[in-house]
C-alpha cells in the first residue's frame, strides 16, 4: 500500500506529491494528460505563491511581477506588492517545472484516471491502486467532488473565462486588469516578448469581440498570436466539504469562487501544503479549518468585487473607486499577496 494517490497532475496536485515525497510518504500521480498540461488561466503568481514554489525548489523561468493594475479606459490606480514580486510565467513552463521537482523527488505517475473510490479504516481503494490517503486535484471540475457527494448545486449566474498569448514585448511589470460594462481583461507579461491575456465575463461571445469590448487592448487583434485560445467555466463551484474520510480536496476541486483577484495558483499551492501537513500528522479533518483559513479573505474580497461588477454601472465604478481610495485599493493587493 502506497501512502498518498494524487487524483490529478496540475499545479496544486505536483505541489501536493511534492510535498508529500520531501515528508518520505511513497506517492503517486494519475494523470490521463502528458506533461506539460496546458489550461486557460492568468498565469500570474502571487508574491505567497512565487514564495512557495521556491520552498519547493522549483524554479520556472517568466517575468517578474511588481503589482497590480486597475485601468478603465484613461483611467488607471496602480498598487504594488510590498516584500516581494510575483511572477508571470507561461501555465506549460510552470507545470514542466513542478513535474521534474515531482519525479526528482521520486514520485511516480501513472496514465488514467481515478474511477471508483472505496474507503475502510486503513485505507483508500482506487482502480488498481490502494493507498492510506486520497489526494483530489481533478480541477475545477472535479469528478471525484461529484461521485463522493461534496458537490452543491450550481448557481445560475455563471462567469467563463477565455485566454490566449501574443508576441509583443511586456510593456509593465504588473498583472493589468481592465475593466468594462461586458467583463475583465487581465493582461499579464509571460516572458521575453510574450504576454498572456485573458477575459472574463458572464457573456458568452469569441475572444476578440470581448478583446474589443477593451479600447486600449484592441491593438492587439492584430498583433501575431502566440496561442489557440482556450477557454474554463463556469468558473464557481461550490462545495459541501474538503474532506470526505480519506479524501482530500486540494486546488480547484477543493472549490473555486472565480480568477478575478489572480490567486488560484498561490492557492492551490498553499492548500496543497496545508492537505499533506494534516495528512502526515494523521489528522486530516483539521484540513478544513486549514482551508477556510487560507482562502477567507480570497473569497470575500473576490464575492464583493464580484458583487460590485454584476452590472454595467458598479463595474464602472470600480476603478474610480480605486483612485479615490488608493490606500484600501493598496491594501487589498497586500492582503492577497
Amino acid at each position: 500500500m502506497i501512502d498518498v494517490l494524487v487524483a490529478g497532475g496540475g499545479p496544486a496536485g505536483l505541489a501536493a506529491a511534492v510535498h508529500a515525497a520531501l515528508r518520505g510518504l511513497e506517492t503517486v500521480v494519475v494523470e490521463p494528460r502528458a506533461a506539460p498540461v496546458d489550461k486557460a488561466c492568468g498565469e500570474g503568481v502571487m508574491p505567497s505563491g512565487a514564495a512557495a514554489l521556491r520552498a519547493l525548489g522549483v524554479e520556472a523561468p517568466g517575468h517578474p511581477l511588481r503589482g497590480i493594475r486597475y485601468v478603465d479606459g484613461p483611467r488607471s490606480v496602480t498598487a504594488d506588492f510590498r516584500g516581494g514580486t510575483g511572477l508571470g510565467v507561461r501555465r506549460t513552463v510552470l507545470h514542466a517545472a513542478l513535474h521534474r521537482r515531482a519525479a526528482d523527488l521520486g514520485v511516480r505517475f501513472a496514465p488514467g484516471r481515478v474511477g471508483t473510490v472505496v474507503q475502510d479504516t486503513d485505507g483508500v481503494t482506487a482502480g488498481e491502486w490502494r493507498a492510506r490517503w486520497l489526494v483530489a486535484a481533478d480541477g475545477l471540475h472535479s469528478p471525484l467532488r461529484r461521485t463522493l457527494g461534496l458537490a452543491l448545486p450550481a448557481r445560475p449566474v455563471v462567469r467563463y473565462g477565455l485566454r490566449r498569448h501574443f508576441h509583443v514585448s511586456p510593456w509593465s511589470d504588473h498583472v493589468e486588469v481592465h475593466w468594462s460594462r461586458h467583463g475583465e481583461a487581465y493582461v499579464t507579461p509571460v516572458g521575453e516578448g510574450l504576454v498572456g491575456v485573458a477575459v472574463l465575463s458572464r457573456e458568452r461571445r469569441c475572444y476578440d469581440e470581448h478583446l474589443a469590448s477593451h479600447p486600449a487592448l484592441a491593438w492587439l487583434s492584430g498583433a501575431a498570436p502566440a496561442s489557440a485560445v482556450r477557454g474554463a467555466g463556469p468558473l464557481l463551484q461550490r462545495t459541501r466539504a474538503r474532506t470526505a474520510g480519506r479524501v482530500l480536496l486540494v486546488g480547484d476541486a477543493a472549490g473555486y469562487v472565480d480568477a478575478l483577484t489572480g490567486e488560484g495558483i498561490a492557492l492551490g499551492l498553499a492548500t496543497a501544503e496545508a492537505a499533506v501537513r494534516c495528512l502526515a500528522a494523521g489528522r486530516p479533518r483539521a484540513y478544513e479549518a486549514a482551508w477556510r483559513r487560507l482562502t477567507r479573505r480570497h473569497r470575500l474580497l473576490t464575492y464583493a468585487l464580484l458583487l460590485a461588477g454584476a452590472h454595467p454601472a458598479g463595474a464602472r465604478l470600480v476603478v474610480p473607486a480605486a483612485r479615490a481610495l488608493p490606500g484600501v485599493f493598496a491594501g487589498a493587493v497586500r492582503a492577497l499577496q
